[in-house]
């Protein structure tokens, strides 16, 4: 009983908490509603791709659930940042791109920000259009990068899906750290805030993006050795080789 008690008390005991994404009211009005037009844009385009991509394919709309629900439970995962209130995670994105190509994977993300953001308290509404470009968009972008650049380079399709995995969560990462510079440097330059901010979350960003390029190597070509027929194969270019 004394146990359960004290227990309890526990939960009312003043605690330091982490955030993760840019939390509500980090951002002021202006720079919130920048984010918000820009993402807003980014996913009417995407939107409208993927309507194309499930239209084509309706078998797809199952490849889309499973990668909404692979982005949430990587991304929610917390890694406390050393003196900066705020958490390190994993995007998840990467892979999204393979199985969805650019458009899918930042619907999928927005999707994610927006339920964790309402279900979690992890970032916020006024945040989620921020929180958005630097995730679902840029991470996604960056990861459909590196698949082009590679696309016909002879190099595994593990390499290139590590590579994928490692530049997107840098990537999203990069751009979280500008938002904050740009929004909070009163009276200080936003690019020595940004690598201010960018050291802060070397320590746990640097191997956290290596540890998601391992993730998104081995989910990605698992998939291609058994079903290499959900990859999206007019994006990605890769051998019929590499999967077998």
């Amino acid at each position: 009983m004394l146990g359960l008690f004290l227990g309890g008390l526990y939960l009312f005991v003043p605690r330091e908490l982490y955030a993760m994404h840019i939390s509500e009211g980090i951002l002021s009005l202006n720079w919130a509603l920048l984010w918000w037009a820009i993402a807003i844009l980014t996913l009417g385009l995407a939107l409208r791709r993927l309507n194309f991509y499930l239209k084509e394919d309706p078998q797809r709309k199952a490849v889309f659930a499973f990668v909404t629900a692979f982005v949430f439970l990587v991304s929610v995962i917390p890694i406390p940042v050393p003196f900066a209130g705020t958490c390190s995670h994993p995007v998840g994105v990467a892979a999204g791109v393979f199985l969805l190509g650019l458009s899918g994977s930042i619907v999928a993300g927005f999707i994610v920000l927006l339920l964790q953001a309402l279900l979690l308290a992890h970032g916020g509404l006024s945040s989620l259009g921020a929180n958005t470009v630097a995730m679902a968009v840029v991470g996604s972008l960056s990861a459909y990068l590196v698949i082009l650049i590679f696309s016909r380079a002879f190099i595994p399709l593990y390499m290139k899906a590590f590579l994928s995995g490692v530049i997107a969560d840098w990537a999203t990462y990069g751009v979280t750290a500008l938002q904050l510079a740009l929004a909070l440097s009163e009276g200080e330059p936003w690019g020595s805030l940004w690598v201010k901010i960018l050291l802060a979350f070397t320590p746990t960003q640097v191997p956290l993006g290596l540890l998601e390029g391992v993730i998104t190597a081995g989910v990605v070509t698992a998939i291609a050795k058994r079903r290499s027929n959900l990859l999206i194969t007019e994006v990605l270019k890769f051998q019929e080789g590499v999967t077998k």
